[in-house]
């Protein structure tokens, strides 16, 4: 079930993205660490109704993140629809022992069929380059890849950003 996620929560997801962490960085892939995500996003993501996690059995095996908030790290983007009704995609995961089974889809149709009721003219999102999968599965759903952005306290290299016109 998905369901918007709470402060009680929080120390579930950053248990799941720390599980997250470990397996990108076993496959060489060092999109997150110590300093990201951290409980402090996901506190904000709480306090601005914008957290959603995937309950199994009643544990947290999943999150994603729809906010109306345009990071500043974005204005430099040349988006394909104007930045005044968006919706960005942050934080979707999966615990690593469920990776492959279908849930990552399901929280991208949760998020796209949200936006979809509630009128917005796009889903935003960015994905980390060195992230092959990440950037495929975006792609076979239709976002279109656009400008990259740095995080230099995540990594050296560029994260993608992609775009989905409703």
């Amino acid at each position: 079930m998905i369901r918007k996620g709470n402060t009680e929560d929080i120390e579930s997801v950053m248990d799941l993205t720390k599980a997250c962490a470990k397996a990108m960085i076993a496959k060489g892939i060092y999109q997150w660490n110590e300093h990201y995500p951290n409980a402090l996003a996901f506190e904000n993501d709480v306090n601005r109704n914008e957290l959603y996690v995937l309950d199994i059995n009643g544990q947290v095996k999943g999150t994603i993140v729809m906010s109306t908030f345009m990071d500043e790290d974005y204005f430099p983007v040349e988006w394909l629809t104007k930045s005044e009704n968006n919706i960005y995609i942050h934080r979707l995961a999966i615990h690593p022992e469920l990776q492959g089974q279908g849930y990552a889809q399901q929280l991208m149709d949760f998020a796209e069929q949200f936006a979809i009721d509630n009128n917005y003219s796009s889903i935003r999102l960015d994905t980390f380059s060195q992230n092959k999968r990440n950037q495929k599965f975006y792609e076979l759903r239709g976002y279109k890849r656009l400008g990259d952005i740095y995080f230099p306290k995540q990594s050296e290299y560029p994260f993608h950003c992609y775009e989905l016109v409703l």
